[in-house]
């Protein structure tokens, strides 16, 4: 008799994995509106940068703290909805800050598209070659703290080539997890859809955040 069990296998993994990656996509962009939405209400409401600021730590706690206890159940669907809400809040103020610039809606328009452009052309990327590049994580890890300390030590210098480099390098890294994170979740690397669209979320985030800078930068 033949044995099927590998080919059996191949297929429920297969299944598996096209599972997590709906789900995530699903996911990814309900919390995308959500956030945009959060957005809007903390421009509606004038909401300043303190407030911001605290909306962004409870962002941090939250993913740090509660999502690793909870993202194998339902509950973790609302914990990830909170976190994207909260950052949602947190870039409001930002946001509205760049649209009180003379050109300031088509520097959000530029940055939303150009955030847009970049994960839909990486992760088209990705899906459609299904290389892996998870040789990238170590790489990608080293360059975010490299960063992270310059960000840090800008804090005080307060020098504003840096500030543009810094955005620059951010937007590169992001761009680099992009291929990373999609990469592990359609070879498997990656099983908890939850866990991937908070991955795939900060990604976009930052990129948006890094691209309001730059672009602001060049109209300011």
């Amino acid at each position: 008799m033949q044995n099927t069990g590998p080919i059996v296998r191949t297929q429920e993994s297969a299944l598996s994995t096209n599972k997590v990656l709906r789900n995530t996509y699903s996911l990814l962009a309900m919390t995308l509106l959500f956030s945009a939405a959060m957005a809007g209400v903390a421009m509606m409401f004038d909401l300043g940068r303190g407030v911001g600021m605290a909306a962004f730590f409870g962002a941090i706690a939250l993913i740090w703290f509660v999502l690793p206890r909870v993202e194998n159940s339902s509950a973790g669907i609302y914990v990830v909805f909170a976190f994207t809400g909260l950052l949602g809040l947190a870039i409001g103020p930002t946001v509205e800050y760049y649209l009180n610039y003379p050109n300031g809606s088509q520097i959000v328009a530029t940055a939303m598209g150009g955030t847009g452009a970049i994960f839909l052309g990486l992760s088209a990327y990705v899906l459609t070659t299904r290389k892996d590049f998870s040789f990238m994580g170590g790489f990608l890890a080293i360059g975010f703290v490299v960063v992270l300390v310059a960000m840090i030590a800008n804090l005080f210098m307060q020098i504003a080539a840096l500030q543009v480099v810094i955005s620059a390098a951010v937007i590169m890294i992001m761009s680099g997890f992009i291929l990373f994170d999609t990469s592990r979740i359609i070879n498997g690397g990656e099983t908890n859809y939850l866990r991937a669209t908070v991955s795939l979320f900060l990604n976009i985030y930052n990129i948006f955040h890094n691209l309001l800078f730059l672009l602001g930068m060049g109209d300011d």
